[in-house]
């Protein structure tokens, strides 16, 4: 009788050493995914502030890129009060708000980058170093795939668009009737 209940009384204390490490076990990984979120969440602004500095620094170096004898887009007569507010001028980041971010250049190119450049100082351009049909190859491979079909999609309102503008005369040749025999 004595050593059953002794091999019992062992089972139930081995039982409930293994439950209490287990659950000491089970504090400690929750303590410590605590402390790695505490860490995270106080690291946030720090890492918000590099993002903004980061996206700062990539503009001005576009801007340092462009020539510099071109009149900026402020002295140019152009009316964005019909603008969509997509398009209109919106503010950076409030450290770089005081510092003339006018694009240089008169060309198209340079105009629309420096708009979508100040909507969002992230995106970002790729190089085109090759001919059309591989630079667009590169860029289906880069984009998702909605993106592509909605620049598919452009690009055929865009054909048809410079096709209206240029439409085709049908040139009529006057074909020789055969003469009977």
């Amino acid at each position: 009788g004595l050593s059953s209940l002794s091999v019992s009384l062992r089972s139930v204390l081995g039982r409930r050493a293994a439950l209490s490490t287990l659950s000491i076990l089970v504090a400690l990984l929750i303590a410590g995914q605590a402390v790695t979120i505490y860490f995270v969440c106080q690291q946030n602004g720090q890492i918000s502030k590099l993002t903004k500095t980061s996206q700062t620094l990539q503009l001005e170096a576009l801007q340092r890129k462009l020539p510099t004898s071109a009149k900026p887009v402020s002295r140019m007569k152009m009316s964005m009060v019909n603008a969509p507010l997509a398009m209109r001028v919106l503010p950076l980041a409030p450290a770089v708000a005081d510092v003339d971010m006018a694009p240089v250049s008169n060309k198209t190119e340079d105009q629309v980058k420096h708009l979508l450049l100040q909507a969002d100082p992230g995106k970002m351009f790729p190089e085109m170093k090759d001919d059309l049909m591989a630079n667009l190859k590169n860029m289906k491979k880069t984009m998702s795939p909605a993106d592509w079909k909605s620049f598919e999609s452009w690009m055929h309102k865009w054909l048809l668009f410079e096709l209206a503008k240029n439409p085709k005369v049908e040139e009529h040749v006057a074909i020789p009737a055969k003469k009977g025999t």
